[in-house]
């Protein structure tokens, strides 16, 4: 059953010279108990689609068009105070990227997970939230006295579980778990994965994992989501994403993945960087990075095309992917000439 269904989002921010389109007709599908990974360079939309669902935004951010459906309530309709009360932290909560950005300094982690489950629970006491975080503690494997201890107390690795047990503690419906191991070493990474996905399962809840790696969306995610420049460029279940993308970004990126099984297999880099998000023009945002890009590809924004089952794909060579794929496997496809800088993708009326 369909939890989550975002439709048309245009999530852009204003800036002096013009709007961003951060998140450019964005649409997806969650449902319930699923782990949908989003994945993508720095700057591609992920963590403002994620926050978008619940309008955890600065002031210049803007819904411009679209609807977030959530179980049957229309996000972009409610207030902020009922967000507050019905959506945030009780129905979907969030894993922050740094867990010591999110907790604040000058109260012990014990003394804010409390205050959640208070705000949103009534007639719950002190003393039972407070056994409540305790006994989630001792869960994600942090000694349960450590809730007397405040933010900076912690290592990275233990403010992470920590952050988890305050996400969870109303045991939400929807987890959004923005690079939830940045920073942290492999060891401690797998760890907290381990943790998240065991959590997940035992309250039921969907998740949207954001991160750059796509090694970690293999793993861990049921379908993948690439995003590139505001767009979701290709989407599909995870074994199809990873064993037969379509899109050139996603090949590209597969190529960061490293292979355990050939030592001599190397990592081949996308050259370029992500394109400017005021006033892209039309066309495709991926083309003056592209390999495979052709006129067309300058010309006319590409228009999403199903393939299989759920496999949505933005490129207009996408029915050529079993050719192009051996192709972007080899380094010398993506060092060719580069694309010059006049392209019909750096400017255009809207």
């Amino acid at each position: 059953m369909t939890l989550l269904t975002i439709d048309g989002l245009q999530m852009y921010y204003r800036s002096e010279d013009g709007y961003v389109r951060a998140a450019d007709d964005i649409n997806l599908e969650l449902e319930r108990g699923q782990t949908l990974g989003l994945v993508g360079e720095s700057g591609s939309g992920k963590t403002t689609i994620a926050r978008s669902i619940i309008r955890l935004l600065p002031d210049n951010a803007e819904v411009v068009d679209g609807s977030i459906d959530f179980d049957g309530t229309e996000i972009t309709d409610l207030t902020d105070r009922e967000l507050r009360n019905q959506i945030r932290w009780q129905e979907v909560s969030m894993i922050p990227q740094n867990a010591m950005n999110g907790f604040d300094p000058v109260y012990t982690v014990g003394q804010q997970i409390v205050q959640v489950i208070r705000h949103h629970e009534d007639g719950v006491s002190k003393a039972d939230a407070k056994e409540r975080a305790r006994a989630l503690f001792d869960e994600l494997g942090i000694d349960p006295d450590r809730v007397d201890d405040y933010p900076h107390q912690f290592s990275g690795g233990m403010a992470q579980r920590a952050m988890i047990a305050l996400a969870l503690c109303l045991e939400p419906r929807l987890i959004l778990a923005d690079e939830p191991t940045t920073a942290l070493d492999v060891v401690i990474q797998d760890r907290i994965l381990d943790t998240i996905k065991e959590m997940q399962a035992e309250y039921d809840s969907a998740m949207i994992l954001i991160t750059h790696d796509i090694s970690v969306v293999s793993e861990t995610s049921d379908r993948i989501a690439v995003c590139y420049g505001g767009r979701i460029v290709e989407q599909a279940d995870a074994a199809t994403i990873i064993k037969n993308p379509r899109h050139p970004y996603t090949l590209g990126l597969r190529n960061a993945f490293p292979d355990i099984g050939d030592s001599n297999d190397e990592l081949i880099s996308i050259p370029g960087t992500p394109p400017e998000l005021v006033d892209p023009g039309e066309g495709c945002r991926f083309a003056p990075r592209c390999p495979f890009a052709e006129e067309e590809c300058w010309e006319v924004t590409p228009e999403p095309e199903e393939y299989d089952d759920g496999h949505i794909v933005e490129c207009h060579r996408a029915d050529e992917a079993d050719e192009l794929r051996p192709l972007a496997e080899q380094r010398e496809t993506w060092m060719g000439e580069e694309k010059p800088e006049t392209a019909p993708i750096q400017g255009g009326d809207d």
